[in-house]
């Protein structure tokens, strides 16, 4: 009989998300804008910075004690801080969702490009490659698919998590989810479907776009760099 609740609950949800369309497409794209913001600062800080600093074989401790004080600040917290300089809106969940992406990225970044073969860098500088050159044409393609699994392991994290933008007026599928009161149980269970897709689809996405970057020697091992999304460690 649990069962049959449950499943009854999951079909009305799917009708829900049928019927609301145009709500859930438009409370879709709200989450969509708000994660890609939060990714995108997120990239533009951590890559170059993790990035740098495995190639000079430095910042080790900054790196895991980044990655552990962004997995130990709660969220909420975060907003919380947030609205005394921002203002209760989008930019204060952002500014969560950004704390809560840079620690995958920028260790993943740092531990892929410290760990690129010393010979092949050595090498490099015998062609005469300057500093900027190895970077870009050996460290990074070589480096690119732990980089890619740091990434991917933050976009899921943080399209889960938007969903707190309910609590700050940043818009999005938690809207839904935290409103049974006007949308039901069908439309708190079909929003938190939604949510679930997305991430599902982005990480799947980008799983295509690394394997379309990746040169094509590195593919066969591509497989041993999974993200890990309930600890934010990349298995190796």
């Amino acid at each position: 009989m649990i069962v049959g609740l449950d499943l009854g609950v999951f079909a009305d949800a799917l009708e829900f998300v049928v019927d609301e369309r145009r709500l859930i497409l438009e409370k879709t794209w709200e989450h969509l804008e708000l994660s890609a913001a939060a990714l995108a600062i997120a990239l533009v800080v951590a890559l170059p910075l993790g990035a740098w600093l495995g190639h000079l074989h430095r910042g080790s401790v900054l790196a895991v004690n980044v990655a552990n004080l962004g997995r130990a600040l709660p969220s909420l917290v975060i907003i919380a801080v947030a609205f005394v300089f921002l203002g209760v809106g989008f930019w204060s969940v952002a500014l969560a969702l950004v704390v809560l992406a840079i620690p995958p990225i920028l260790t993943n970044a740092y531990v892929a490009v410290d760990g690129v073969e010393a010979d092949a860098v050595e090498a490099a500088r015998g062609m005469g490659m300057s500093r900027w050159q190895i970077i870009r044409r050996i460290e990074l393609p070589l480096a690119l698919p732990l980089i890619f699994a740091g990434i991917r392991t933050a976009v899921v994290f943080v399209v889960a998590t938007a969903t707190i933008a309910a609590v700050a007026g940043g818009g999005g599928l938690g809207d839904i989810i935290v409103n049974q009161a006007a949308y039901g149980l069908e439309g708190v269970v079909g929003a938190a479907i939604c949510v679930s897709v997305l991430a599902l689809a982005a990480d799947g996405l980008l799983g295509l776009v690394q394997r379309a970057l990746t040169p094509p020697g590195l593919r066969a091992s591509t497989h041993a760099f999974e993200p890990d999304v309930g600890t934010g460690v990349t298995r190796r």
